[in-house]
């Protein structure tokens, strides 16, 4: 060509003449090994999602979670619990290598090391394979942090009495009801109740509290007497007459909630 026509053509090795990076793989050159990504994949993993969130819900519609009542801070009896899905963090601190001068052990240390591990399991064992034999590191580090969580937070949750920690810890919301201090047995309450129970009936470190309870008159009397749960017998040491003035007092109380 004549210097100042046409065009001279330069090839350059490191460019491919086939752009292939643009090119989706063919999935059946592995049959069973992998997938695409949209929609296949994409697809089973919200399905599994759906499935487990509507159970999660159904459960927590069927066993609702127990409130208990709003925070005392003069109450020195009161030992406070985490959610339970915090509790074998909770129960990891019981131990002597997690606690006292270990305790950024089970604080930061542990906990840190094992989410740590949980999170860089994919980038250990990134093998190709999908079956769990193919992917020995990934499932052993899963299985052993199941099997820590699920045993810790049953062996902290079996001392624990939910049902009667619910009761005695019923929410009352303040100045739910009235009370008449007018009441002939609002004096036999004050002598032998209140400094468990409260001036509202609102109850107290181990002490339920008297109102919203589903006891008649007569089982009021007798756990007066007898006592229940935590409550001691031979708290009240009234009258007869009193004891039924004491009753019908808490009883008035309770009628207003209906």
């Amino acid at each position: 060509m004549h210097k100042g026509k046409g065009m001279k053509f330069v090839g350059d090795s490191r460019v491919s003449a086939e752009r292939k990076s643009q090119i989706p793989k063919d999935y059946s050159e592995y049959p069973g090994r992998t997938e695409a990504f949209w929609p296949n994949f994409l697809l089973k993993e919200w399905l599994a999602g759906s499935v487990f969130l509507v159970g999660f819900l159904s459960l927590t519609l069927a066993h609702p979670s127990p409130l208990e009542g709003v925070a005392d801070p003069t109450n020195a009896a009161y030992i406070p619990l985490p959610d339970w899905y915090f509790l074998f963090l909770y129960e990891l601190l019981k131990y002597e290598f997690a606690s006292g001068p270990y305790v950024i052990m089970g604080i930061l240390v542990l906990p840190g090391l094992a989410f740590g591990a949980l999170l860089l399991a994919p980038f250990l064992d990134n093998g190709p394979g999908r079956r769990p034999h193919q992917r020995p590191i990934a499932n052993i580090m899963m299985i052993l942090g199941l099997v820590a969580t699920i045993w810790l937070t049953y062996t902290s949750a079996a001392h624990v009495d939910w049902e009667t920690r619910a009761e005695q810890n019923k929410p009352v919301p303040p100045n739910a009801v009235e009370i008449d201090t007018e009441h002939e047995g609002y004096a036999v309450y004050e002598a032998n109740c209140m400094s468990c129970h409260g001036g509202e009936l609102e109850g107290g470190g181990a002490a339920p509290p008297l109102v919203g309870i589903e006891y008649s008159a007569e089982e009021v009397a007798d756990i007066a007497q007898n006592g229940i749960n935590t409550m001691p017998p031979d708290q009240f040491t009234g009258s007869d007459e009193e004891l039924e003035q004491l009753v019908d007092f808490i009883m008035s109380v309770n009628e207003q909630e209906e």
